[in-house]
């Protein structure tokens, strides 16, 4: 009997021992047909930057599948696989089946998450893979290793350095962050954060289907909608093409060793962080000015300044819809022009021509529409002008021409960075500051010359006059002088004065002679 039994005790010892090999923790960085991975288990990428497993998130314990950072006291997830369905308790396996997909199941081999791949060519060739940059893919190790899937392609709340955000405007395809639904609850959230495929790209969170956060269009540098971002990091970003579905993406990619992460919370903020002795280190957040950064918080053709008392106010030529609501601190109603347009009025002959007040430091509006490259900055601004439906323009030598039309919307004023931003308005709204100045100028300095004219006429006048006095005086003195024939007579005009002849001194004198000088005194000689 005992000899019957041992090829059945035998056989029992094999087969535990398989299921413990496919079912332990795994010591590699990769998952097979034949290895599986249990809640106890792990596995880790090459360079031990990232984890694989099984966790629960604070204050829950429900379990996932997901990727943290291995090295980092306090647990960071990335990605989740089975968000929306997790496992109520530690009976999961992460494992590959039969038909090629990598999938989660619980206890009772239900499938919770799968990779969801079709025409997979064998499950016996298949495997997935952590790698360093924190990406798991599952590729056919016969075929050159070829990736069929990947979490990158799949991503999370995470915005990894190599990850592409992004998509194709021909077929619909979108890679974006998707938020948790809370703190403890990976289940997706309200919040998207993607890049919208316009002519001139920008990111955008979408709150639900409203638009609730926005960078402002690339330059081909950064996000002029995002001054607070150091240089240092956005100089690691750009936007570049994929083919052949023609993608449009946005990936980072830095230079350094240091550990940087971005990320989309479940209250629709995205932040970036870096890993400085071993914590995280906020270092910028699409909500830096809180107000001014919920989207289009002053309403139509309203500016938002977090520096201002009132944070909202219109653009230049623009008043609010609704004083009394405006007045109440509600600035969704926005403003309105205060004088139409020439090509509104329909005028025609010499009418005033509109002109462009330039703001400076800001974000311009949304919904632009971009004219090209080719167009310099004269040429833009004229095009916005035989544009009557034209209300702003831009231009930037990274870009070229936006023009915008319609409603002016999530515009901001920032204290440094931003862009020039021209706003069109009527004649009658133009700089009058600068005119009444230029005015005050010219009417000085014609002032001043008419002054400097009339000083030097009066100085002439003067001149002459006092001349012919002196002359006139010197006349009448020779007039008197001939009138009197005795040296000794009285003048009319004086009695007490006394004319005498030149030559009647001199003989009185003796020619002033020394022998008549008495002396001599402050006014001169004196003789008898």
């Amino acid at each position: 009997m005992k000899t019957q039994l041992l090829p059945l005790f035998v056989l029992s010892l094999i087969l535990l021992f398989a299921l413990h090999k496919s079912c332990s923790a795994i010591d590699n960085n990769t998952i097979t047909v034949t290895q599986s991975l249990v809640d106890s288990g792990t596995i880790t990428s090459p360079d031990e930057t990232f984890k694989l497993g099984f966790f629960s998130p604070s204050d829950s314990s429900s379990r996932y599948v997901g990727i943290w950072y291995n090295k980092i006291e306090d647990q960071t997830v990335v990605w989740v696989a089975n968000k929306e369905n997790p496992i109520k308790d530690s009976s999961g396996v992460l494992s590959i089946v039969k038909d090629g997909n990598l999938v989660v199941l619980d206890g009772q081999g239900m499938v919770l998450w799968s990779t969801n791949l079709t025409n997979v060519a064998s499950n016996n060739t298949m495997e997935a893979e952590l790698l360093d940059t924190g990406n798991l893919v599952l590729r056919d190790a016969e075929d050159d290793k070829k990736i069929v899937w990947e979490s990158f392609e799949n991503p999370g709340d995470t915005f990894l350095p190599t990850m592409r955000m992004g998509g194709s405007r021909r077929t619909g395809k979108r890679l974006g962050l998707t938020s948790w639904k809370s703190e403890s609850n990976p289940s997706s959230g309200m919040f998207y954060n993607g890049l919208e495929l316009t002519d001139i790209p920008q990111l955008v969170i979408w709150n639900g289907t409203k638009r609730h956060w926005r960078s402002g269009p690339w330059n081909n540098k950064n996000f002029i909608g995002i001054p607070s971002m150091p240089s240092a990091y956005s100089n690691g970003f750009f936007i570049g093409k994929a083919d052949p579905e023609d993608d449009v993406y946005l990936s980072f990619e830095f230079t350094d060793n240091s550990v940087r992460r971005f990320a989309l919370s479940h209250l629709g903020e995205t932040f970036g962080e870096v890993l400085t002795e071993n914590k995280w280190k906020r270092f910028w957040s699409t909500h830096k000015y809180e107000e001014c950064d919920v989207y289009g918080k002053c309403g139509p053709f309203g500016s938002c300044n977090i520096l201002e008392s009132t944070i909202c106010s219109c653009l230049r030529g623009y008043t609010p819809r609704s004083q009394d609501e405006w007045s109440k601190g509600n600035w969704s109603g926005g403003c309105l022009k205060k004088s139409k347009l020439k090509c509104e009025r329909n005028e025609t002959g010499n009418g005033k021509e509109d002109g462009f007040v330039t703001m400076n430091n800001m974000k311009v509006p949304d919904f632009a529409n971009w004219l090209g490259s080719s167009l310099d900055v004269e040429r833009c601004e004229q095009a916005c002008l035989n544009n009557c439906s034209c209300l702003a323009y831009w231009h930037d030598s990274g870009v070229g021409c936006l023009t915008w039309g319609g409603n002016l919307v999530d515009i901001s004023k920032f204290s440094e960075g931003g862009v020039d931003l021209n706003i069109r308005v009527a004649y009658s709204e133009l700089d009058r500051k600068k005119n009444t100045t230029e005015i005050i100028i010219a009417t000085v300095l014609i002032g001043a010359f008419v002054i400097g004219v009339c000083t030097y006429l009066c100085w002439r006048w003067m001149t002459t006059r006092k001349g012919k006095q002196k002359k006139d005086v010197e006349i009448s003195l020779f007039q008197k002088d001939n009138e009197s024939s005795d040296p000794n007579m009285l003048t009319a005009d004086n009695p007490d004065l006394k004319f005498f002849k030149f030559e009647s001194l001199a003989i009185a004198t003796n020619n002033y002679g020394g022998a008549n000088k008495l002396g001599a005194g402050g006014f001169g000689p004196v003789y008898k």
